[in-house]
């Protein structure tokens, strides 16, 4: 059996990659007999019919990182504290400007993620929402 570590499970799990096999070996030997009882044995062939395969277990190191905590809007500006390089408004939902989303807000322009990314604007991860 052989251990694989890898980031793509989580610390912890373990899952089976390619299950195990064993493999067959042949001896062909030549008996002789007398009367009926062996009084000789040879040795002919030996081969290996099947390769045995090994059994591949994967063990999880991946651990993730908490989720940010959202900041509190700053007082009376309009403009989520979470971003910063342009105005977020604080909405039910805000989407890019230009984009595919529904609204009811708009953000126009880049912006940072300072915070916690309630509205989804960062969609790649790199922590910047909005990107031409």
């Amino acid at each position: 059996m052989r251990h694989v570590d890898t980031a793509t499970l989580k610390k912890g799990t373990k899952r089976v990659k390619q299950a195990g096999r064993p493999g067959v070996r042949v001896t062909v030997t030549r008996i002789t007999l007398r009367n009926g009882v062996a009084v000789s044995r040879h040795v002919v062939k030996r081969y290996v019919a099947r390769k045995p395969v090994p059994r591949i277990v994967l063990h999880g190191t991946r651990v993730d990182p908490p989720k940010p905590k959202p900041h509190h809007v700053s007082g009376g500006s309009g403009c989520d504290s979470n971003y910063s390089g342009a105005c977020v408004p604080i909405a039910s939902d805000v989407d890019c400007g230009g984009g595919s989303g529904n609204g009811p807000a708009y953000v126009y322009g880049t912006v940072r993620v300072v915070g916690y990314d309630k509205y989804d604007l960062d969609s790649d991860g790199d922590g910047y929402g909005c990107e031409s």
